[in-house]
Parts: structure tokens; C-alpha cells; sequence
């Protein structure tokens, strides 16, 4: 009996956790991720699952890492590797997004494709830190601000990678309050940032139907690769727009996709275990990935500037910096650094346009690096 207990309690966390200090550093990581979460409410629906599921993934001999073939978490990681959830949660992605704001306005179609400027400057930058090819198009995603991409296309090309990847890429989603404001200040004077801009103009019912297939037609035709990303995007808008088909749309925004957030969430979480993330590629792929969210912001900014020299009416260079996909955080970042200058300037609608634009221009990026690397 006192050889049982003793068996036992030798196979305890208590006792496998201060052996293993890498997993004791995993765990605080999460519980990070979770307090920002928590206390910030950076991103609650993301980073709460992603936190969680990194502490569970780091229990020594707790059967809850992908690695462990007998546990559920690596039945469940099969979504991740085959780029099932991120195809699910592009559907639901469609069901939610209203592409009037860009419909209403093309020319900001321009500011979201601006902004992957930064997925390609990553890119070359991971080239000279020394990652392959399909390594460092797996990290330069992380500029698209697009979590179900980012994981998408690194499970193609670089799944040892997916790990850090994907943590570097939700964690600086949810951090995109921080790190946008100061970078569009310092790209901008304060009269730019005071301009308003006429409302936009009401889209009819007969666009917004026919944007989801043409856009869907266009689009991969240009990157054929992004078929199944985009498509379950289209897909979704349409079950929306349509019409007549509300029952499919109401469940692919709601249920649906909290259920594919969940599970990918916890999947990406456990995967990030010590032995996985704690490496020295790790620390460049996130050094990188700040670079991707900041050339990103910047070159949107600058594009709107640029735009301002030859455009009648005037756009507010802020709206530029919500180029990047991650919906609708920097739409509102965007809102609220405006505000900051005059509350009574509502950019909403108009950083939408670029936002949602991004949400395409990261798929569409995501391609052409499939087609080239792939």
C-alpha cells in the first residue's frame, strides 16, 4: 500500500512540475494570456480558450497534448493540422460580415490591400533571419492579423512552426489597441486626423447578393489556392444577404463558430507545450510577427495619405491602419484614436471598409504564397 502511494504521488504534478521548469514557464504564459483576457478584454473569445488550453497542454503526463496519441486533444488537433477549423470559422466569418461599407466606398478596397504589404516585408525578413521559404511564409501571415489564416496556411507549409505561429498571431490580434494608435500618431499631424468624411452611400440588396459570388469568382481566380478560405467566406455572406436563407446564417454566426472558436482555441493552446514553443525560433517569430503588425499599420496609414493627393474627397489616414483582418478590433481602434481628437468624428463605418477588405486581401495574400511555396 505505502508502495502504491508512493507510486502515486511521484507521478503528481506537485512533484513532476518543479522538474520540468519549461512547462512551469508555459503555464505562467497562459495564465497570462487568460489575465489579459480577463482584466484587458483584449480579445476575451480567443485568448481565453488559447490560455487554458496552454495550461492544459503543459500538465507533465496529463494526455492533453497533440503528441499524445491516445488522448482527445489530438484527435481534436486533426482539425488544426487539416485546416478544417479555419475553413469552418471563415464560414461563420461570412455569416457576420457586412461588406456595405466597402461596397459603399471600393476605393478603400485599395487600404486593405495596402496593408498586406506587411505579410511580404515579413516574409523577407524571415528569409534573412534564416527560415526557408515555406518557413517564412508561414510567419510573414502573421501580418494579415488573421488568426483562421495564419493557422491555415502554416499548417501547410510549416506545421512545426503552428505553435508559435499561431500564439504570435492572436496574441498581437488582441493586442492591436496598443500597438496601432502610437504608429498611426506618428504617421499622421492632428489635422489629418480631425478629417471627416462624407457618409457613405446606401448599398442595395441586389449588390450586396451579387458581391459574395462575383467577389468569390474574382478573387480566386487570382489565387486559386484560397478557394476553399475564401469560398467558405463567400459562402457564408451569402447565406446571409440572400435572404432566404436566415436559419443557416443565424447558426453559422452563433453556434457554429463559438464551437469551432472553442475547440480550435484549446487546440492551439495545448499545442503551444514546452517542448514545442520553447525554442529559438520561437523569440524571431515573434520579433517578427511585431514587425508584421507594425509595417502592416504603417504602410495602410501611409497608403491613405498617398490616396489624399489625388482624391477629391478627403479620407482619414486613421482608417488606413484598420486595413489589417482583424475585424472588428481595429475598425474600432481606429473609432476610438479618431475620437480622441473630436468625439464627435464616427469613423466606424468607414474603417469597416478597409477592415473587411483586409479580411479578403489576407486570404488572397495566403494564396498567392500557397501557389509559390506551396
Amino acid at each position: 500500500m505505502l508502495e502504491a502511494f508512493s507510486t502515486f504521488l511521484f507521478q503528481t504534478g506537485f512533484v513532476l512540475l518543479p522538474q520540468n521548469p519549461q512547462n512551469l514557464l508555459m503555464i505562467a504564459v497562459g495564465l497570462g494570456l487568460i489575465s489579459l483576457a480577463v482584466i484587458k478584454e483584449y480579445e476575451p473569445l480567443l485568448l481565453i480558450p488559447i490560455g487554458f488550453g496552454m495550461i492544459m497542454g503543459n500538465i507533465p503526463f496529463g494526455g492533453a497534448s497533440p503528441d499524445d496519441p491516445e488522448g482527445v486533444i489530438h484527435l481534436l488537433y486533426y482539425g488544426v493540422k487539416h485546416e478544417i477549423y479555419p475553413a469552418l470559422i471563415f464560414l461563420g466569418l461570412g455569416a457576420m460580415t457586412d461588406f456595405s461599407a466597402m461596397l459603399s466606398q471600393p476605393r478603400l478596397i485599395f487600404l486593405g490591400a495596402a496593408a498586406q504589404v506587411g505579410i511580404f516585408a515579413t516574409y523577407w525578413g524571415a528569409l534573412a533571419l534564416g527560415f526557408s521559404p515555406q518557413e517564412a511564409g508561414a510567419i510573414g501571415i502573421i501580418g494579415g492579423a488573421d488568426g483562421p489564416t495564419t493557422i491555415f496556411i502554416t499548417s501547410a507549409l510549416a506545421p512545426e512552426l503552428l505553435p508559435a505561429v499561431a500564439v504570435a498571431a492572436y496574441s498581437y490580434m488582441a493586442l492591436v489597441p496598443i500597438i496601432q494608435p502610437p504608429i498611426v500618431r506618428a504617421l499622421t499631424t492632428r489635422k489629418e486626423r480631425l478629417i471627416k468624411m462624407k457618409p457613405p452611400r446606401e448599398v442595395g440588396r441586389t449588390e450586396k447578393i451579387l458581391f459574395p459570388i462575383i467577389g468569390f469568382i474574382v478573387c480566386t481566380l487570382v489565387a486559386p489556392k484560397a478557394t476553399t478560405l475564401l469560398g467558405m467566406l463567400f459562402f457564408g455572406n451569402l447565406l446571409k444577404e440572400s435572404g432566404v436563407t436566415e436559419r443557416l446564417a443565424v447558426t453559422a454566426r452563433t453556434a457554429f463558430i463559438d464551437s469551432v472558436t472553442i475547440i480550435l482555441g484549446i487546440c492551439v493552446g495545448a499545442g503551444a507545450s514546452a517542448d514545442r514553443f520553447l525554442r529559438a525560433e520561437s523569440l524571431k517569430i515573434f520579433a517578427l510577427g511585431m514587425l508584421a503588425f507594425c509595417v502592416a499599420t504603417a504602410t495602410g496609414v501611409l497608403f491613405a495619405k498617398l490616396m489624399n493627393r489625388f482624391s477629391k474627397d478627403p479620407i482619414n489616414p486613421i482608417i488606413g491602419a484598420a486595413g489589417v483582418s482583424a475585424v472588428p478590433m481595429a475598425a474600432r481602434v481606429a473609432l476610438t484614436t479618431a475620437q480622441k481628437e473630436d468625439p464627435t468624428n464616427f469613423l466606424i463605418m468607414h474603417a469597416m471598409g478597409p477592415n473587411v477588405a483586409g479580411v479578403i486581401g489576407s486570404a488572397v495574400a495566403a494564396g498567392v504564397l500557397l501557389s509559390i511555396l506551396g
